[in-house]
């Protein structure tokens, strides 16, 4: 039997500090927010990022 397949959609990583949309990922859908430590171009230095869907 053929397996369901799970929809893949585009999610931005958005910094918190600036508000610039500096990372796309794919992933499934469900489950929660990441939030995640990456790096800042306009302020060079890692600060937290949030998954936004646009």
């Amino acid at each position: 039997m053929a397996k369901s397949k799970k929809k893949v959609e585009t999610v931005f990583l958005v910094c918190e500090e600036t508000g610039d949309y500096n990372y796309t990922l794919r992933r499934k859908s469900g489950g929660e927010k990441l939030k995640l430590n990456k790096y800042c171009p306009r302020l060079r230095k890692h600060t937290m990022h949030l998954e936004k869907k646009k």
